[in-house]
């Protein structure tokens, strides 16, 4: 009997201690900010607390769960009765979509450790528009200075165009400058007086009629701002495009008659001295019925200079004739491709390998 009077003795002092303890209660332990805006930056929520205990109540530490979260709490004790708070910033920059967050609170209270919550969905701003036109013409901005127009078949014409920005605060009038010999490609301006911040456009049509080329083709124009002129890198403009004969149209008949090109896949020109030129060829047969005619016939590589009969008839053979200068080139082995172009409409591009030794 005695030891249940002590324990309940002790139970009852416990809650007169505690009973002279504050005690924090909250208006709201979670708030929800819905969707924001990443652009408008940090929001804030104040959590309102009130001490109903006996004893003053002090908040010791007041911690976010994560960095982007700040809280600010009422630091000088809060009197039994009376109200605190705490207020929480969370910064959405760079974090978008849903969040939840805890912000865990100590004090000397009854309840030593609370926690509140805050949650939302942040909405990312919207990109910063991407400076496109990044390759420096003179005054003027492009965003290349390279038009490839692809595969045009003999006899069409094909137009592509390059756009140029004025992204100075000045005016300034524009022009293309390009050689005679290209007058297959046809330019337009069509902006020439560019105010600042306007976007105009080089338009080019090739005609593959007006030339006599076939296979890849590379014209140049060179942009003139404000009259000068200048034949350099930076203003250059490349046109690429790749001119193939149009076979669609044949008959039966002009197919069973079309000339067919023979060569050996792989060609040894041997040895030659450094810093020589020497003329080296090779055959090409026609065993097809009529002409064989050579279209084109040249190398990527400068120092290999091709030429090639016109035409070759049928049952006969000709010599493509390659002219390999050495000058510059180091001693060793080289493998350099030759290509051919003929009328042949079954194997129109016949490519030789063609190796020789630099000594």
């Amino acid at each position: 009997m005695k030891k249940i009077l002590s324990t309940l003795c002790m139970a009852l002092v416990a809650v007169a201690m505690m009973a002279q303890d504050p005690v924090i209660t909250f208006v709201k332990t979670e708030h929800d900010f819905g969707k924001i805006n990443e652009a408008d930056g940090r929001v804030s929520v104040v959590f309102e607390f009130k001490n109903e205990g006996m004893a003053p109540l002090v908040l010791s530490n007041v911690r976010a769960s994560c960095g982007c979260t700040t809280p600010t709490w009422t630091k000088e004790p809060v009197e039994p009765g009376q109200t605190g708070s705490i207020t929480v910033t969370y910064n959405p920059n760079g974090r978008p979509g849903r969040f939840q967050k805890t912000v865990t609170i100590t004090s000397n209270a009854s309840e030593p450790t609370k926690k509140v919550y805050i949650k939302g969905e942040v909405i990312p701003k919207s990109a910063k528009p991407v400076n496109k036109y990044t390759v420096a013409v003179g005054d003027l901005s492009m965003k290349t200075k390279v038009l490839d127009l692809g595969t045009i078949k003999k006899g069409a014409s094909m137009n592509g165009e390059l756009e140029y920005a004025n992204l100075t605060q000045a005016n300034h009038h524009v022009e293309l400058a390009t050689n005679s010999a290209d007058a297959y490609v046809i330019n337009q301006v069509t902006l020439a007086d560019p105010k600042a911040n306007e976007i105009g456009k080089f338009v080019f049509v090739l005609d593959s009629k007006a030339t006599k080329l076939y296979g890849p083709v590379e014209v140049y124009a060179y942009v003139v701002v404000d009259g000068k002129r200048e034949i350099s890198e930076t203003y250059k403009l490349t046109i690429k495009a790749n001119i193939e004969e149009d076979f669609s149209q044949l008959t039966v008949e002009q197919k069973q008659q079309a000339p067919i090109i023979e060569t050996a896949a792989e060609q040894n020109a041997g040895k030659i001295a450094s810093g020589k030129t020497v003329k080296f060829n090779f055959p090409i047969k026609n065993i097809g019925v009529n002409p064989l005619e050579v279209r084109r016939v040249y190398a990527a590589d400068k120092a290999l200079v091709c030429k090639a009969p016109k035409a070759v008839k049928s049952g006969k053979k000709g010599n493509v004739t390659v002219e390999i200068r050495t000058l510059g080139m180091k001693p060793g082995a080289y493998s350099r491709e030759v290509v051919v172009i003929t009328n042949d409409y079954i194997n129109p591009i016949k490519k030789v390998k063609l190796n020789f030794v630099v000594e």
